[in-house]
């Protein structure tokens, strides 16, 4: 069995047929998830981001229709006040993956909840765990067909959990009901193991036009994925672009094989044994680690961080992108992988929209 989607692409070859429907996206970032559905097929139509170095990134790469560099409850007051283009009133997909580090298993989590901060230069300060519910409040104005949420595996662990349930509550409050699933890109033609949810919505009254579970005659749709796995020797050059710190050299000399990070080095050097636990060690008969948005994993044969060529490619970003100087491991880190989107919004069609398109 192959990959649908090749990992190795270029925005310049590639041949998007944009004849499965229009799609808004939020939160965009850099664009992974808009490559992702351009790559299925999908017209992009536009975007909405805060951070204005983003922005820039986006508008160089993808040149949307519709941009708006703006707070995205600026954007849910345009909608209630029909200030937006007629047609993001009528798009099949609304998609968004709202900022997510109040959730991160690595981050403050339970701490940090509720509490309004202000993250990059040119941003507006918000409460990162509210962005949820305005881009729901937002879809709610735009009534697309499909609503498209994604996020951290860390929403739906311990007390992250009740969130699940009040995301649920203000899908159906906006007249939607949603499906979640938890999906690992390695299953999917990435050659990365990077686990989100996907919280994904139909418009209550198109719900009888989508196929049911048998047990709880909820909403339906099939996204499991078993294409083979790419491993670390598959993707790896021999580019030292990024360094290792003389300290961090010579703990990584320590080294065993078998070890999962350069924590442990540390440990057998008499050090804090949770010092360096981000620094994970890359495998050639692994698939590649997380890319982080400060990507910090080690190769583990060659003492060096994974380079930005094999970061693009752990990504499924296009080797042709454009980051207009700002760091590859932060826009890659901060995206959805491409193809991990492509597959997904590949089942969205030939499984929710194709059937809700056909007469009755």
């Amino acid at each position: 069995m192959g990959h649908r989607f090749d990992y190795r692409w270029t925005l310049k070859d590639a041949g998007f047929t944009k004849d499965k429907g229009k799609v808004f996206s939020c939160f965009a970032c850099g664009g992974g998830s808009t490559m992702g559905y351009k790559l299925a097929g999908f017209d992009v139509i536009g975007c909405n981001e805060i951070d204005p170095r983003m922005n820039e990134v986006y508008v160089t790469n993808h040149h949307p229709r519709h941009n708006y560099l703006m707070d995205i409850r600026d954007m849910v007051k345009l909608a209630k006040a029909g200030g937006l283009p007629g047609e993001l009133y009528r798009l099949d997909v609304l998609d968004g993956s709202p900022p997510c580090s109040s959730f991160s298993i690595c981050g403050e989590r339970e701490t940090g909840w509720g509490k309004e901060k202000k993250f990059r230069e040119g941003q507006a300060k918000q409460v990162l765990d509210t962005l949820f519910f305005d881009f729901i409040e937002l879809a709610g104005e735009l009534r697309p067909k499909i609503v498209v949420a994604e996020n951290v595996r860390g929403i739906i662990l311990g007390n992250a959990k009740k969130y699940v349930n009040r995301i649920s509550d203000a899908f159906a409050k906006a007249g939607y009901t949603a499906t979640l699933t938890l999906l690992n890109s390695k299953n999917m033609g990435v050659p990365q193991m990077r686990e989100r949810t996907f919280f994904i919505a139909v418009r209550d009254d198109l719900i009888d036009r989508v196929p049911k579970s048998g047990l709880y005659d909820e909403p339906f749709i099939d996204l499991e994925f078993s294409e083979p796995e790419i491993l670390w020797k598959d993707i790896f050059t021999d580019e030292n672009d990024r360094p290792l710190s003389e300290q961090k050299r010579a703990f990584w000399e320590l080294r065993r094989e078998g070890d999962i990070d350069l924590s442990m080095c540390c440990a057998r050097h008499g050090e804090n044994p949770n010092k360096f636990f981000n620094c994970k060690f890359l495998y050639d008969d692994r698939v590649p680690n997380t890319v982080a948005g400060k990507d910090y994993c080690i190769v583990f044969d060659q003492g060096r961080y994974r380079n930005n060529r094999e970061i693009i490619l752990c990504s499924s970003f296009p080797e042709d992108f454009d980051f207009c100087g700002e760091p590859v491991d932060y826009i890659c880190g901060m995206s959805v992988p491409p193809v991990m989107m492509a597959q997904v919004a590949c089942r969205i069609y030939e499984q929710w929209l194709k059937v809700m398109d056909k007469p009755r």
